[in-house]
């Protein structure tokens, strides 16, 4: 069973209205918004990494239990440029775009310096996120694309550099109750010094027509621990009262980047992991907006992905998907792909693994002694000299990736996540609902199919952090059968309904689910005069 990642899919921009098995849950009312990459050459141009195929968005609309399923290439200035050209003229992070040879030498000293000083591209095929009441489609350069969620169509380019000193941007955001928005962005060399920045986006910004990010305020910054290598960094983590950030010794070397062009290479050889350096993990008080004293480090590592993060007791608790290398990255290169069709490849298993902060203080403990209190774990986090902690991680399991909780929970001491079932191959066949407090694993598996992140909705007014659905979309390893949007009971994790459309779908990456105001509204009024009658 093989899934073609290099193959051009088409896009649905009409409403198509699936063929619904099963009985979706009446309140499960809104629309799951998916975002990947789906065009992979134009013309006789082809890219090189998976990654950086353009953006072809798709949305699953649910509405009294019926699915309507549409697709749209994100059309911003790369897409268009592309399309215009009819060849790849705008460089990816795994493709560096060169001028057509019969191009003027005034052309091609122009697209030279654009890549001395890199001016990213607005491929943004990575994940759909929210800035006051505007939803986005976003990579992690400093370009994102306002969508119009209900029919796809591209907006406004928003640049975050006329709003803020950052230079590329985390794909994954957080929101608090209030509707706010927090990320995180790396300032390269302003001022002589290289700084990672914590913004926040307040809810309702935008609402009188302007950028949301016009509103947006720095939070605080953490200085790089060196000036021309930040790091890459893809999440972070927040509780109630702390942000987490991982500084990994996955790292972006500036300079070569700024010479990436002239030297034929692309942006992505410019990253490197170092296995002799350690990870540094920065814990930031959100009530004083600067680190806690206390110096966290741990070995060398590489994190995409970040389940939840709590407080307990005196310590803070975070859950991450790690690797032991960069070699994730590697592997999704299309002609090594297509080397590991049907192939035994070597494959860097990920890693689920609990580390622990303790947040006492460390004078009335002594060097060597593990300051972590915690029953129900085995992380440790041992006292060393000047002020630093070793923090050794638990396994809580193996061959997951792409997690998702009941975002009720985020921040929250929580129990389940709900990930991909990676443990022979990056490519999902399965997926599987975790409980960190028994370990216990539930798994799904359709057969010949391929599984996507799988996204948690909670039942309106739950009590219990499993009561809901989850929803994944599913490629069908014989396009001819097409695909299918699955609906899962949250607590038994057993088949709720599966929505088909004949639509061969793409591999698609993150996604966010809008639920129906509207239906929330008259849910509510039934349940007030109910409550009357």
């Amino acid at each position: 069973m093989q899934y073609d990642y290099s193959k051009n899919r088409d896009e649905h921009p009409e409403p198509i209205k699936a063929d619904v098995n099963g009985l979706i849950p009446e309140w499960l009312q809104g629309m799951l918004i998916r975002n990947g990459p789906g065009l992979f050459s134009l013309g006789e141009t082809r890219y090189n990494h998976w990654f950086d195929g353009m953006a072809l968005l798709h949305s699953f609309t649910i509405k009294k239990g019926e699915v309507t399923y549409r697709s749209k290439y994100l059309q911003g200035d790369t897409y268009n440029s592309n399309m215009q050209a009819n060849r790849i003229v705008v460089s990816e992070m795994g493709t560096m775009a060169y001028p057509d040879p019969c191009k003027n030498i005034f052309s091609k000293v122009i697209t030279f310096l654009s890549h001395t000083i890199p001016d990213f591209t607005d491929n943004c095929a990575n994940n759909i996120i929210k800035y006051g009441n505007d939803y986005h489609a976003t990579s992690e350069t400093n370009y994102i694309r306002k969508i119009d969620p209900m029919t796809l169509e591209t907006q406004e380019k928003v640049d975050y550099l006329k709003y803020l000193p950052v230079n590329i941007v985390a794909s994954h955001t957080h929101y608090d109750k209030e509707g706010n928005s927090y990320s995180m962005g790396t300032c390269i060399a302003e001022k002589g010094k290289t700084k990672y920045t914590l913004f926040k986006v307040p809810g309702g910004s935008g609402s009188d027509g302007s950028p949301p990010l016009k509103s947006a305020e720095v939070v605080c910054t953490v200085p790089c621990r060196s000036l021309l290598t930040p790091s890459y960094y893809h999440s972070f983590g927040m509780t109630d009262n702390y942000f987490v950030f991982i500084e990994q010794p996955l790292k972006l070397d500036v300079l070569k980047m700024a010479t990436a062009y002239l030297r034929g290479v692309s942006w992505a050889s410019c990253m490197k992991f170092h296995p002799e350096d350690s990870t540094l993990i920065h814990l930031i008080d959100r009530k004083t907006k600067k680190e806690v004293g206390i110096k966290f480090y741990t070995g060398a590592m590489a994190v995409y992905h970040q389940v939840n993060a709590f407080e307990d007791d005196g310590h803070v608790v975070f859950d991450v998907i790690c690797y032991d290398d960069n070699s994730l990255y590697e592997m999704f290169y299309l002609d090594k792909l297509k080397e590991q069709m049907g192939a035994d490849t070597m494959y860097c298993k990920p890693k689920c693994k609990r580390f622990v902060l303790p947040l006492s203080d460390m004078v009335c403990y002594v060097t060597g002694e593990d300051l972590v209190k915690l029953k129900y774990t085995t992380a440790s986090a041992v006292k060393e000299k000047e002020g630093k902690v070793l923090c050794q991680g638990e396994v809580l399991c193996d061959g997951v990736e792409l997690p998702r909780i009941n975002y009720n929970f985020n921040g929250k001491k929580y129990r389940y996540s709900y990930m991909c079932c990676v443990d022979i191959s990056p490519v999902a066949t399965k997926i599987v609902k975790f409980d960190a407090e028994t370990k216990q694993k539930i798994e799904w598996t359709g057969g010949d199919c391929f599984a996507s992140e799988p996204v948690f909705i909670p039942r309106p007014d739950a009590v219990d952090e499993d009561d809901g659905v989850v929803l994944t979309c599913i490629i069908n390893a014989k396009p001819v059968q097409g695909g299918f949007l699955l609906v899962l009971d949250g607590k038994s994790f057993k088949e709720v309904s599966r929505a088909c459309i004949d639509v061969d779908f793409h591999m698609d990456m993150h996604g966010y689910f809008i639920p129906d105001i509207k239906s929330d509204i008259i849910r509510c009024s039934k349940q007030f005069y109910n409550s009357f009658t």
